[in-house]
């Protein structure tokens, strides 16, 4: 066990790294959310306007105009398609950690959240960028992280739904295993690029981006039955006029809704019969996704079958994931990080 004075030393970060948003908390204090999203200058009139090397986050889809921007996340993990996409990844995790204002001395140890079943190559990928960034640092499944922060360790599922996956986890008092795992890769982004697509297909003259969608998805997004229609002010032309978009929203978001109940049926089944009454009231939806208006009452209702299911919002869905990984940092002793993920350093 480390001494006090050794813990004193060390900055504790539970990172929670999305593809569309990362969150970062400390053992100091810090609760900060980015966008994850890096921006490098075209040319050099973006190289005078932004007066440095790169931008990350919502600043860099502001100045979209004038700057190559990239996602280094997809589909929850790390894009391995070029050196830019692994630089721009390491932008956005540097970024993420100076948010937790690391002081000279400090020994910086973090937990990385990462989709419940990313491959093997993808941690190792992460921990080779953590290394150069971090004295110390362990990646674990985000479903994982949002179970030990909400101390739900034995007979419950977990549902993590974000931007790039849905990650489904059976908890059943052992840190889960493959089996107990699944990853879904239709997920937020996927409702974004649907909704996209079934406006212009309803207004051929509106102008309508991904990031017009997912803004219009997280304002209005629902599943299940509506009581009021849906009007919004998009551009067709050029030009704002009202739209009313009730059927496109509902059709984008429950899109992902099949997917999960299946899978959830299926994790279930794994738990011992004498158990699978307390798992069925225990299912707890985590992650920006979860907030689609109605769809724990369209959950319950399509699981009935199986038992009295409560479906649980946690309070805080977007930093759910890092307080996890921060309370599992703080009271879990270095020396047996192993024992939970993947590590690094020392």
């Amino acid at each position: 066990m480390e001494s006090s004075a050794q813990q004193g030393r060390n900055l504790f970060l539970g990172i929670d790294l999305g593809t569309s948003r990362t969150t970062v908390v400390s053992n100091r204090g810090t609760k900060e959310a980015v966008r994850s999203v890096v921006g490098y200058p075209k040319d050099i009139i973006g190289v005078k306007l932004l007066d440095q090397t790169n931008v990350v986050g919502e600043e860099a889809l502001d100045r979209r105009s004038y700057l190559n921007i990239h996602f280094p996340l997809e589909d929850g993990v790390l894009k391995e398609a070029s050196e830019k996409d692994t630089q721009a990844a390491k932008e956005l995790i540097q970024y993420a950690i100076s948010l937790a204002h690391p002081q000279p001395g400090d020994r910086v140890c973090g937990i990385v959240g990462v989709p419940a079943r990313a491959s093997i190559s993808n941690k190792n990928q992460l921990l080779r960028i953590t290394n150069e960034l971090m004295h110390f640092s362990m990646v674990v499944s985000e479903p994982f992280m949002v179970a030990y922060g909400l101390n739900k360790l034995t007979n419950a599922i977990i549902i993590d739904i974000g931007a790039g996956t849905i990650d489904i986890c059976a908890m059943r008092g052992t840190i889960p295993g493959a089996e107990e795992q699944v990853t879904l890769m239709k997920a937020g982004n996927h409702v974004d690029n649907f909704l996209t697509s079934l406006i212009s297909e309803s207004y051929p003259n509106v102008q309508i981006t991904t990031l017009l969608a997912q803004k219009i998805k997280d304002q209005f997004g629902f599943v299940g039955p509506q009581e009021q229609d849906i009007i919004v002010n998009l551009r067709a032309n050029g030009k704002p006029q009202p739209h009313e978009i009730t059927r496109e929203v509902r059709v984008a978001c429950e899109a992902i809704v099949p997917d999960i109940i299946e899978n959830v049926q299926q994790l279930i089944t794994i738990f011992d019969p004498e158990n699978q009454e307390e798992v069925v009231g225990n299912i707890i939806l985590a992650g920006g996704g979860s907030r689609l208006r109605g769809l724990d009452r369209v959950l319950a209702e399509s699981l009935r079958d199986y038992g009295d299911v409560r479906i649980h919002l946690v309070d805080d869905p977007i930093y759910a994931g890092s307080l996890g990984a921060l309370k599992m940092a703080t009271e879990l002793p270095l020396e047996y990080w192993n024992q939970v993920g993947d590590v690094i350093g020392g």
